[in-house]
């Protein structure tokens, strides 16, 4: 856009302020009618597109068997075990209310655990706790005895030391398109559960109560980011942006008009995004904090160069009409590289990084509009008190620049070192994403599962279906060896907690056939023999405790349930392929499919990636292309991909020596930030063509020139991103926070290059062509005298 056409543009903006105003406010009004279709997904399947493979492969596991969505309540008394008249009593009261759960299918504990033993010739099925108030220490002793003993309890609903036990509540979450009423399911789901336990708490005072499960950890997704944006959201736009606005601009009218932009930006890019049929999702919640971190910059540009020309004598519309002559063009660029660099994100194979990056670009790109529409004409109207001097920090500018311009010769070496020794820390990064650390500590889905990993079972799971391919085949003799082999094996493995099997059972009821003699428990040899029991087994079984959690209905395939220790991603999908070359090694004549939401969540972080850095190079080239073509130099063009890809790199070097694991969070922080340390270069850039071309001066005063007229407003948006990203550090969703850690970072570093790097490699670039410039200047003076 020429000069000309800016002036021309500017004051009309100035001579029509009312009205730009008013067509600010009925866009804002316009927009936020859109919140009418406010929504928040809160499934943990909002990670997954319908065509990820694992989530495909986890729903059909879901169709065929019981559901895997549940409750667990967790109960360890505080004195004594287990295994006493008033805790047993208190199981088993949970167990029956458990029942009354909205949406619940099953309910599975130690109490009403179906029970086998032979009585003469009948096989009695019963629950294992009857009557606990009245059983003797004897009675007490030996259900101790059983339910420790038994493979299908121990480690999954009692603990080894008989100090802690599990209530776990199956629950049919509704498959149905309409967000809201899945997520007031949940809800439902998790209030009645907490009122349970607490009523559990107040019946029984001696009882530790926790509630985990994936209903919880489905919950704990909207209240904590709801609970960050209430608390960090504040924090940000009512301390620290004022504060550091009033440092750079010193007016209370133009710190007022840069939150009220913002503030515009933030309600509009929500509304648009909700007209667009958006609905939120955990990562999209933190979005007001970037948008109002992103927006403060063009503001302030805007207003720094506005209030040095009234300084400088210039009325106010002389003084807005020159401020958006010089800064539209950089403005601009930096909006749009920051655009760009959130819509990479959409290249994530995770939906709702999608949201976030496409939410951002709205609100960025509306903060550009607001600061060229509804900036000037607001700050045409208010008041505006400005000093005669410029504070003294401009002054510090002045002698950073002399400084980088002397030390340039050492600056330029050292940087560069310092630089490639933090990439070599790179490869210490592992991707290591645990979904159920995505809560910090204080989140109480998180402190409850870490105290059931500690002292009763784990969370994380892989159930493996194997088929037999034809009906009733799970009665195979052979069939049910192979089971039984893996399952013994599958017990060595150092990450597996506790397996659970159909063949368990087949072996208990075999032993109860035959007078409950211990030599008996074993798998029956014979094939009809083993429908004979199973068919027994199933017809003594109370309705919601039958077998559909694992024989699915034509009694072709079981499915066999490993629940493991806390795993990293890697660890899990090692553990994966181990289960699947032992099926090809062992038992190639059966088809088997393994899926968990656990397996979802480690495939996604290294798919992830992949698709990632497709985004990042896509958002490169073409934030490199418009660089070249608005610098008007291909030359500076290239030269600026030094600072722009450094930051980033040596973030991650960085990451690597302090922390070197790699959730899904950053995976997309690359090429997200590539968008916001472009602007640093773009404004320091521009400052220093705009010296050269108009001014005519060396590279040396360019760059003096550039520290002089953009310095102080780039280390004050440096530190306002940086200030606004590291407060999504204190997210409770980790997520977020080693988003905003890493990307805190990296615009950190890119300040620190473009200010010690970029100038002596101008210089160095430059000089050549100045010193013939010069030199063809004298030879011309020459001439001509």
């Amino acid at each position: 856009m020429s000069n000309s056409l800016v002036i021309r543009y500017a004051q009309w903006i100035i001579r029509m302020r009312w009205l730009v105003v008013a067509l600010t406010l009925a866009t804002l009004v316009l927009a936020g009618l859109g919140f009418k279709n406010f929504d928040f997904k809160s499934d943990y399947r909002i990670f997954f597109s319908e065509e990820n493979p694992e989530l495909v492969a986890f729903d059909e596991m879901q169709d065929t068997y019981s559901k895997a969505d549940n409750v667990m309540f967790v109960i360890r008394p505080k004195q004594g075990s287990v295994f006493t008249n008033q805790t047993l009593a208190s199981i088993e009261w949970l167990t029956e209310e458990a029942w009354q759960t909205p949406l619940s299918t099953r309910v599975d504990s130690i109490t009403n655990f179906q029970y086998t033993y032979a009585e003469d010739d009948d096989l009695i099925v019963e629950n294992l706790v009857l009557s606990p108030d009245d059983l003797t220490a004897e009675e007490l002793q030996k259900i101790g005895d059983i339910a420790t003993s038994e493979p299908l309890l121990l480690n999954r609903l009692i603990s080894q030391d008989r100090q802690t036990t599990a209530v776990n509540v199956t629950v049919q979450m509704p498959d149905d398109p309409q967000t809201m009423k899945e997520k007031t399911a949940v809800m439902k789901v998790a209030g009645f559960a907490r009122d349970l336990a607490q009523q559990l708490r107040e019946k029984d005072p001696n009882l530790e109560v926790r509630i985990t499960g994936m209903v919880m950890m489905n919950v704990s997704f909207p209240e904590a980011t709801q609970n960050d944006l209430m608390s960090l959201l504040p924090l940000m736009g009512f301390v620290v942006v004022p504060i550091f606005m009033w440092f750079m601009v010193r007016t209370v009218s133009g710190v007022f008009a840069s939150l009220l932009l913002n503030a515009f930006s933030i309600v509009a890019a929500w509304g648009i995004f909700f007209w667009l049929g958006g609905y939120l999702t955990g990562p999209a919640m933190s979005t007001p904090i970037v948008i109002l971190t992103m927006g403060v910059a063009d503001a302030v540009h805007i207003l720094v160069t506005f209030l040095q020309q009234l300084r400088r004598g210039d009325s106010k519309e002389q003084a807005m009409v020159e401020s958006l002559r010089i800064n539209m063009q950089p403005v601009f660029l930096t909006s749009l590289t920051t655009v760009i660099g959130f819509l990479s994100m959409n290249a994530s194979d995770v939906p709702p990084l999608h949201d976030f990056g496409n939410i951002i670009a709205i609100g960025v790109t509306l903060a550009f509009v607001f600061s060229v529409t509804f900036l000037p004409a607001i700050m045409m109207i208010l008041p505006v008190k400005v000093s005669a001097k410029e504070p003294k920090a401009y002054h510090w500018m002045d002698n950073l620049g002399d400084w980088v311009i002397n030390k340039r010769r050492i600056l330029l070496p050292s940087v560069a070192l310092l630089s490639v020794g933090a990439m070599a820390f790179i490869p210490n990064n592992q991707l290591n994403d645990e979904f159920v650390k995505y809560f910090s500590e204080e989140v109480p889905f998180r402190a409850d599962t870490d105290f059931t990993s500690e002292h009763l079972t784990g969370i994380y799971n892989i159930f493996v279906a194997v088929k037999t391919g034809e009906s009733n085949g799970v009665s195979d003799p052979a069939y049910l060896k192979t089971l039984e082999r893996f399952v013994d094996t599958a017990k060595t493995w150092p990450e597996v907690r506790h397996v659970e099997s159909i063949t368990h059972i087949m072996k208990r009821l075999n032993k109860n056939m035959h007078g409950d003699d211990p030599s008996w428990n074993r798998l029956p040899e014979q094939k009809d023999l083993a429908a004979q029991y199973l068919l027994l087994y199933e017809m003594s079984l109370p309705q919601g405790l039958d077998l559909t959690n694992q024989i699915n209905l034509d009694k072709s395939a079981a499915r066999v349930g490993l629940t493991l220790y806390n795993l990293s991603s890697n660890e899990l999908l090692d553990l994966e392929v181990r289960v699947r070359e032992w099926f090809a090694t062992n038992a190639p004549q059966y088809n088997i499919d393994a899926a968990s939401s656990n397996l979802m969540f480690a495939h996604i972080g290294e798919r992830n990636i992949k698709s990632s850095l497709g985004g990042t190079a896509i958002a490169l080239i073409l934030i490199s292309g418009i660089l070249m073509v608005a610098l008007r130099s291909v030359k500076l063009g290239v030269l600026s991909l030094i600072p722009n890809l450094l930051p980033a790199t040596i973030a991650f070097g960085l990451w690597g020596l302090l922390v070197a694991n790699v959730g899904m969070g950053l995976s997309v922080v690359f090429g997200m930030t590539l968008g916001i340390v472009v602007d640093d270069t773009v404004h320091f850039l521009s400052k220093y063509l705009r010296a050269r071309r108009e001014k005519g001066l060396s590279p040396e005063d360019a760059v003096r020139y550039a520290f002089q007229t953009v310095g102080m407003a780039l280390t004050v948006t440096t530190i306002v991103l940086v200030a606004g990203f590291y407060i999504m550090t204190l997210s409770t969703f980790t997520m977020n926070s080693e988003m905003g850690m890493m990307t805190a970072m990296t615009i950190a570093i890119a300040l620190i290059v473009d200010f010690l790097l970029l100038p002596p490699l101008l210089i160095k670039l430059e000089e050549k062509q100045h010193a013939k410039e010069t030199h063809n200047s004298r030879l011309a003076d020459n001439t001509a005298a």
